[in-house]
């Protein structure tokens, strides 16, 4: 069975796909994919389902070796990429033949990169899936010499790009109220809304603290709160008055107050943000809520026709040979088109 093997493993590299969603009333958070998008990508840019596993790499990559041949692609945060030390492009779909060693280097925008695999990682189910939830004690982070068997593959094109739209570097998250937002005094509410954030670096796949430059928030004494079911992308207000957002591997459950939300499709924004990136809120109604939600479900469904051809020098193809190169050859005397 075709393989991928881990040479050198990054810091905290793991395996996630989409995670367990409806695990919550098990007390089991979603897991998964902290920037899901991510994972649409890769797929789309490898023509197979999102719901397959792939390589989730936090700060750094590693070095890879193929056992058969494979199809890859990275998408995430950018990574220096190369292939036998020829550099590869990012958010694209490449060929790495059997024997070829693929080095992922450190993110030079974002947190987290990911590495896909044609026929995705085939690591063993865990409760419906392969993602590694390390705070449920769910599997680990890869270590050097393991190996991860990759599921059958159909096959198909390489050298297809994508063009994304920049969430690694902040930018503007849209939030609605939660059930818990009225409670909070007026002055916070609007202090909240105009104030530029960064994360803490010490943000992680539970969640990021939010850094903002007024300093911190005034709770008006709502630390006594019964605990509740929280989500991805709630906003607690810690003891202390900081803005904490919830990410894939948050808790169950949690006391204190959540004085918003922020959209779904605005998740990967906050998890790729570095500490210098900023973060500037808006408060969104129902309708526009809506609105930006079924416009996130329409751009997941159009990503896999959405990849294209990829430019390359034929100078620097170290493949060259494995394409056709006389599919469109005509001849200029020949009606028939023969050459």
């Amino acid at each position: 069975m075709t393989a991928l093997i881990v040479q050198r493993a990054g810091p905290a590299t793991t395996v996630q796909d989409l995670g367990r969603p409806g695990m919550i009333a098990k007390g089991l958070s979603r897991g998964g994919a902290v920037d899901v998008l991510a994972l649409h990508e890769g797929a789309a840019l490898l023509g197979q389902g999102p719901d397959l596993a792939a390589l989730e790499m936090a700060g750094a990559g590693g070095t890879f070796r193929a056992d058969g041949d494979l199809r890859i692609a990275m998408t995430g945060a950018r990574m220096d990429a190369a292939l036998d030390g020829r550099a590869l492009t990012w958010n694209a779909s490449h060929a790495m033949p059997h024997g070829a060693e693929l080095r992922i280097g450190a993110a030079r925008a974002g947190r987290y990169g990911y590495l896909h695999v044609g026929g995705g990682i085939a690591t063993e189910p865990v409760l419906g899936a392969r993602a590694v939830h390390l705070a449920a004690g769910i599997g680990r982070v890869l270590e050097d010499g393991d190996s991860l068997q990759v599921g059958p593959d159909p096959g198909g094109a390489i050298g297809l790009t994508l063009e994304i739209a920049d969430r690694l570097t902040g930018g503007a998250l849209r939030l609605f109220e939660t059930a818990q937002t009225g409670l909070f005094p007026d002055v916070a509410l609007r202090r909240f809304a105009e104030t530029i954030f960064r994360t803490d670096v010490r943000a992680n796949r539970q969640g990021a603290r939010l850094v903002g430059e007024g300093g911190d928030l005034d709770t008006g004494g709502l630390l006594s709160l019964p605990s509740e079911i929280v989500l991805p992308g709630d906003i607690q207000i810690t003891g202390d008055g900081t803005p904490f957002v919830l990410l894939a591997e948050c808790q169950a459950t949690g006391g204190y107050p959540r004085i918003a939300r922020v959209l779904e499709p605005d998740l990967p924004r906050v998890a790729q943000a570095g500490p210098d990136a900023p973060l500037r809120l808006r408060w969104i109604d129902r309708d526009e809520t809506l609105t930006a939600l079924t416009s996130w479900c329409r751009h997941l469904a159009a990503l896999p026709r959405a990849p294209r051809p990829l430019i390359r020098d034929p100078a620097a193809m170290a493949d060259l040979l494995s394409y056709s190169l006389v599919g469109g050859v005509v001849s200029a005397t020949d009606p028939e088109g023969a050459p």
